[in-house]
């Protein structure tokens, strides 16, 4: 008697996989760094394969925010720009990040043009500099609360590499204090921001928008930036409170600046470093292993 056998019936592939790869790769860019790394890789070997062979996927790294708590943040944020291949336009990172994580990144990143580092408190704002030595393209750094004090040599490092720089943030939300000893007179502080206001008017006269948030400088540093940066159309004062002793100096501001925040301005608004606008939750531990094309994810 003949044995009766049912086909084989093979399981489709879901619909995802037959998408055409650019189109899987435009999919992709829209999540962010985060999200691929830690979830949408693990859908499939074919969004994983996508991942690795379009580098425009990661022209924009956004790593701010909650995300300090994954002890292998620091990895993630290496294979990231790796998988970048050079591409890398954008970088933003918030509460991680060392000295040698942003000179890796300046080693592949050559073409990068907005760096933003906000609460990177193991990060050195040496370390800033040298990295921003190989980023002649840039165009936009915003700093918050590094490793140590902004120089004046860092400064002009920065403008001398950087000619292309139009947005500065220098900002420091934890020192709001009025910077006069009881005697009034000009300390130490103050001279220094205002050396370094006068090194930003020489070395970055490109400047369209600073961002100097509790600092400071005196009157004596923000002339030198309103005659040092002629385009400049954006800034934001809140929380230097040595300015505007003199009034006109208060009135060229009012008179020349079209966005401009003044001293005692609400921080409503601040766009650095906010502890609500980001609220990546996941729960998988991230890990990355060796393949034959370099690494591959695994969540336990």
């Amino acid at each position: 008697m003949a044995s009766s056998s049912s086909p084989v019936i093979e399981a489709a592939a879901p619909p995802w996989e037959k998408l055409p790869p650019e189109i899987t790769a435009a999919i992709l860019q829209k999540l962010g760094a985060v999200e691929i790394l830690m979830t949408a890789v693990k859908v499939c070997p074919t969004w994983w394969r996508v991942s690795k062979e379009y580098p425009s996927i990661w022209r924009c790294i956004d790593m701010q925010d909650r995300l300090s708590m994954y002890e292998d943040i620091d990895t993630m944020c290496r294979r990231a720009v790796d998988l970048s291949q050079g591409q890398l336009i954008e970088f933003k990172i918030n509460g991680f990040g060392t000295d040698d994580l942003i000179l890796y990144i300046s080693q592949r990143s050559n073409q990068l043009k907005s760096l933003q580092l906000v609460n990177c408190c193991s990060i050195s704002f040496s370390s800033v500099v040298e990295a921003i030595t190989n980023f002649p393209l840039l165009e936009e750094l915003h700093i918050q609360q590094l490793d140590c004090r902004i120089s004046v040599n860092g400064i002009e490092t920065i403008g001398i590499s950087c000619p292309l720089l139009k947005s500065l943030s220098l900002c420091d939300r934890e020192k709001y204090s009025i910077s006069f000893n009881n005697l009034g007179l000009y300390n130490a502080s103050m001279i220094e921001c205002d050396k370094i206001a006068e090194a930003i008017a020489v070395n970055m006269p490109r400047l369209c928008q600073l961002h100097l948030i509790g600092n400071k400088l005196t009157d004596v540093g923000l002339k030198a930036i309103l005659c040092g940066c002629p385009n400049l159309v954006s800034l934001d004062l809140r929380g230097c409170f040595n300015v505007f002793e003199c009034a006109d100096v208060e009135q060229l501001c009012l008179a020349r600046i079209k966005d401009l925040k003044l001293p005692h301005d609400s921080m409503d608004g601040y766009d650095f470093g906010s502890d609500d606008s980001y609220d990546y939750d996941y729960d998988y531990d991230y890990d990355c292993e060796c393949d034959d094309d370099g690494y591959y994810l695994r969540s336990d």
